[in-house]
């Protein structure tokens, strides 16, 4: 319990300095509004640009503002952006910048917004979700090395305009600019320092909090920003957040009153819990799947229905009934946010398939059994149970040996990204309520998340195609073409979709989270 010990002695150290007595200090703590909550890792990092995890999400959400920001009402409103104009064609946008301040008193401008983006698609960056910004006139060939930045249909015409062309017209554009990867960043404080996003002192942004304290891998402090432009719709003073893996620890600490929340999206619950506890819990469905990746550059599956007799073996609804997960078992990869399949593309634990596929693809191989298979995940309760039970169906069902790795997250992410495994836990959540935001992951073989080796032309094609048809249900159809082939090739296979859950205080209140699952503190407060 240190880390819940030192919080209580930071607060103690901050209001000493203002007052004097047990008294004094009391009264003052009475005053400040004080979120509490639990990152289950140490955030990668604090660029919006790069970071690719929910818990460094989370904080860059709370610490930066794009052009556009969700509002209460889900809606999404302007933010950065003061106001707005489209073009007739739909491929044209220009943007009036508010008047509003960086956290260190820098004007916002236009030229922010200009300098993020082109950074991002920079291939020098390294940024696995330059894709993101794909929608932007020239932006795909600048970041695969065959265009050039000037192309790029971004521009500061002054430091208050920002005028943005498109390859075609896109109709969540306004929803994407609220997404992280559009976010602005002070190109001054991140010229002068290539690990501004990991020190305290240089990161600056432009959102309703501010970063006062990061002692890695122990806590983080989030004060609000006094030179945020809306501030006086920002009800908390600070948010205090442990970094606490456990999950068993971090419902302790909900349940002895040093935390305000337990739970999704920073951590998870843990599997067994108490009745008094259950009874609390909160669920939201979100728009996300969890899934396995299969190395298809690794024997043996290089092999498509080797790939698939691992998928169809795999028996869900025992999963979800054992472990009290999500109540849907996912069968196809695009979740019901935004189905292009009710049905879904094959039949959960079809062990008399995936045995035949077994054989056919072993045959193909020229081999008579499959050799012992590494089943890596990043180390986390949930994710240990889940593997725990599929590697016995996969002993059961197929007579496979499976060997289980886990490994802290960042280990986990550089090893997945070097393409150092067999198969790995995954799972995405969307940044926009469209299946394109899911199929596009598997494009291209070398596109930022996509991790698996695998690229087929046809599918390529059928998501190109789907950006120039403006018909919903012809689009719809298309992608629906996209997401059999991935499913028919199953680089990939779903397990279920995410529905959030967690604790909170009752007197918190206003913690917005979005049916994608992302939360916002803008407007959240802490009552009597």
């Amino acid at each position: 319990m240190k880390k819940s010990i030192f919080l209580v002695l930071s607060s103690v150290l901050v209001f000493g300095g203002m007052m004097t007595g047990n008294e004094g200090i009391a009264k003052m703590a009475e005053s400040k509004k004080v979120l509490r909550m639990n990152l289950h890792s140490n955030p990668p990092t604090a660029d919006p640009g790069i970071a690719e995890d929910s818990v460094s999400i989370t904080i860059i959400r709370a610490t930066f503002e794009g052009l556009t920001r969700k509002g209460k009402d889900g809606k999404t409103h302007e933010a950065a952006a003061e106001s707005y104009t489209i073009s007739e064609d739909g491929k044209t946008y220009t943007f009036k910048i508010r008047k509003a301040k960086w956290s260190n008193g820098d004007q916002v401008t236009a030229h922010d917004f200009e300098y993020a983006w082109k950074r991002v698609l920079d291939p020098k960056t390294a940024s696995n979700s330059a894709y993101q910004l794909y929608y932007i006139k020239g932006a795909e060939a600048f970041n695969k090395g065959t265009g050039n930045g000037g192309d790029i249909g971004v521009k500061a015409i002054d430091d208050k305009t920002l005028k943005v062309e498109l390859t075609n017209p896109t109709p969540y554009f306004l929803e994407l600019l609220s997404f992280k990867t559009y976010y602005p960043v002070n190109k001054k404080v991140v010229e002068s320092n290539p690990k501004w996003a990991n020190d305290v002192k240089t990161i600056i942004g432009n959102g309703p909090f501010k970063m006062e304290t990061w002692e890695q891998k122990i806590k983080m402090v989030l004060v609000k920003n006094e030179n945020y432009w809306d501030k006086d719709n920002v009800k908390l003073d600070r948010i205090d957040f442990s970094m606490e893996e456990d999950e068993y620890t971090e419902l302790e600490m909900f349940k002895h009153g040093e935390l305000d929340w337990a739970g999704s999206p920073t951590s998870s619950l843990p599997f067994y819990i108490d009745s008094k506890v259950a009874e609390k819990i909160k669920w939201k469905p979100i728009a996300g799947t969890y899934f396995y990746r299969f190395n298809t550059e690794k024997a043996p599956f290089h092999n498509a229905k080797i790939r698939k007799a691992f998928a169809y073996a795999i028996d869900r609804q025992l999963l979800i009934d054992v472990l009290g997960l999500s109540p849907w078992l996912a069968t196809s990869y695009v979740p019901p946010t935004m189905t292009l399949n009710e049905k879904g593309y094959f039949i959960d634990n079809d062990v008399e398939t995936a045995k035949k596929l077994l054989i056919e693809g072993m045959k193909e191989e020229g081999i008579t059994k499959v050799p012992p298979i590494t089943l890596t995940y990043n180390r986390s309760e949930g994710h240990k149970k889940v593997s725990e039970i599929i590697q016995h169906q996969w002993k059961m069902n197929l007579g496979v040996d499976v060997k289980l790795e886990d490994k802290e997250w960042e280990v986990f992410l550089e090893d997945v990204n070097e393409g150092d495994y067999q198969i790995a836990r995954a799972s995405w959540t969307a940044d926009f309520n469209d299946p394109i935001n899911f199929l596009e992951l598997f494009k291209e073989a070398d596109s930022g998340n996509n991790d698996t080796g695998w690229e087929n032309p046809k599918y390529r094609e059928l998501l190109n195609q789907s950006n120039l048809e403006r018909d919903h249900e012809k689009r719809k159809a298309i992608l629906a073409q996209a997401e059999q082939i991935l499913m028919d090739d199953m680089p990939i296979t779903p397990i279920y979709y995410y529905t959030n859950s967690w604790v909170q205080n009752d007197k918190l209140k206003n913690v917005d989270m979005d049916g994608l699952g992302a939360i916002d503190f803008k407007y959240a407060d802490i009552t009597p």
